[in-house]
């Protein structure tokens, strides 16, 4: 006779131990935060070379502080994105990967809001440089748009028959999609933080 938790394991379609699941979803993390470790890096490092530009000094008082806004982003995307590591490193041969892999997911997560908040920025203090026009909020706006867009349909992973990811046939989570939404054989998955 099969008991709830097998019957539960059938459904998510994949048959580990809980060290199995932590390791393969520390290695789905790790790809994922190579990736944007990536781009913050790359950025990171355009954003501190341009204090050194001649157009630097003639950047109005409000652009510096936007500047320095977006530097100051970058780097708190960059160390969020880059703590899963250490982290990894500190936790490890504890026996907690399971938590050390959740910690990391919403380190992760928090660093992915940094970067679009460093993009965002970012792309203000250009446009605002090289239009000078009243039309860049609303540009960057419907930019920060996209990128929230983008993010909640994929995130959720939606397919045709499916809600929120389920195949099968569960109820819905309470709010619609959100972080700890069940996406079965999916990468990590973020249980909402309290508060």
């Amino acid at each position: 006779m099969t008991t709830d938790a097998e019957v539960a394991e059938a459904r998510r379609g994949r048959q580990e131990s809980e060290e199995e699941r932590a390791d393969r979803q520390w290695g789905e993390l790790m790809q994922e935060v190579r990736v944007a470790q990536t781009g913050v890096q790359i950025l990171f490092g355009f954003l501190l070379t341009v204090v050194f530009t001649p157009m630097f000094d003639e950047l109005s008082h409000t652009d510096t502080n936007i500047y320095l806004t977006t530097v100051v982003l970058g780097a708190l995307a960059t160390g969020a994105l880059i703590s899963p590591v250490p982290f990894h490193r500190l936790l490890s041969g504890r026996r907690i990967k399971a938590r050390t892999v959740e910690w990391a997911a919403r380190m992760t997560f928090l660093g992915l809001l940094l970067l679009l908040a460093t993009l965002t920025s970012a792309l203000f203090l250009i446009l605002r440089v090289a239009t000078h026009d009243a039309f860049v909020p609303w540009f960057v706006a419907g930019v920060v748009g996209w990128y929230v867009l983008c993010w909640r349909c994929c995130r959720c992973g939606r397919g045709r028959g499916t809600r929120c990811g389920r195949t099968d046939g569960g109820p819905a989570p309470r709010a619609g999609c959100r972080a700890g939404a069940a996406v079965p054989g999916g990468p990590v998955q973020l249980r909402s933080m309290p508060g």
